[in-house]
């Protein structure tokens, strides 16, 4: 079972042949594995996006659960967060603006639904969404005790965790493995691996984003690399936004720190190509450069896992996989 949290500023871009698709809801691996879907009680929804996804992903109402209490984005979420766009740089979903509603007008939340005004509403008060609405809990219950693999996907990054990223620069919710779990209504007790996703050069959406160690430019990853500079400008922008992204050096002291919150297993490096052009033709991990090797092993130094996955490109199969799980 593929579960999402977080909601639909977040794009999750998966490389297909011959044109990428990007996920704003469902679970990244939708359209590669038939297995069934669940969006927790703590997503935050545009229901225009996500009937676009279920359209353009062929999903079944059978196959995907959408919890009942996940929150939905309206028009005035999305006026109400332009407005950050020259603060914090936000990408304006509507994302923080619900989830706010969400607390702070718990009190109104009977008198809106009597009055069936489109101001507050949850899922399961939005009638193209009831065929799929089933509680999470009963979901995940039904599939642990069938024996069956659950993944988690979160969004975004631990930098940008509200509680514990660089804050106002932050996102709206706790993005680390602990809000994941929380969003979902699975405990911790029942994790197998952790598994953090890194890049070899940090990056950050376009606009006013906050600090970032070291800041460098594209043209300086184009020099070092040998890729083409116009095409990683093509290929750096933001997958919501399509803004252009900040970039900078490898962060030594949020990699630590994030290992540290998040408790992670497993490391998953990617945009290894960024450090060379040859590693884009490396299949096993010894086909690497030399200074790609030892910067995956202090990485695992630092961290204390392994560098389980490594992308060496921008296709399904170059992934050089070196889980032993």
């Amino acid at each position: 079972m593929l579960v999402r949290v977080g909601g639909p500023n977040a794009g999750h871009k998966v490389f297909e042949d011959p044109k990428s698709y990007t996920h704003h809801h469902l679970p990244s691996g939708t359209r590669r594995c038939d297995v069934p879907l669940l969006l927790a009680p703590g997503m935050v929804i545009n229901i225009d996006k996500l009937q676009e996804e279920i359209s353009g992903c062929k999903v079944e109402c059978d196959r995907l659960s959408i919890d009942p209490q996940a929150m939905i984005i309206n028009d005035k979420d999305i006026e109400a967060e332009k407005k950050e766009l020259k603060k914090i740089a936000s990408t304006c979903q509507g994302v923080g603006h619900a989830t706010a509603r969400k607390i702070l007008k718990r009190g109104n939340y009977s008198e809106e639904i009597q009055r069936r005004k489109k101001n507050l509403r949850l899922a399961q008060d939005v009638p193209e969404l009831r065929p799929y609405i089933r509680p999470a809990i009963e979901v995940l219950m039904k599939a642990l005790a069938k024996n069956e693999r659950i993944l988690i996907e979160g969004t975004q990054g631990t930098g940008l965790s509200l509680h514990h990223g660089s804050y106002p620069y932050v996102t709206s919710r706790d993005t680390t493995v602990t809000g994941c779990l929380s969003e979902v209504g699975i405990p911790p007790s029942l994790l197998r691996r952790i598994v953090m996703v890194c890049r070899t050069y940090p990056i950050r959406v376009g606009g006013p984003s906050g600090n970032m160690s070291q800041e460098i430019s594209w043209a300086e990853i184009s020099r070092r690399s040998g890729k083409s500079y116009y095409k990683l400008l093509k290929t750096e922008k933001g997958s919501t936004t399509h803004r252009r992204r900040r970039v900078g050096e490898f962060d030594w002291e949020l990699l630590r720190k994030s290992a540290f919150i998040n408790g992670a297993t497993d490391i998953a490096l990617t945009f290894v190509d960024y450090l060379s052009k040859e590693n884009e033709s490396a299949r096993r991990f010894d086909q690497l450069t030399k200074e790609t090797i030892d910067l995956i092993e202090e990485i695992e130094q630092v961290t204390k896992a392994r560098v389980s996955l490594i992308g060496t490109g921008f296709n399904p199969r170059s992934i050089i996989d070196r889980r032993k799980w």
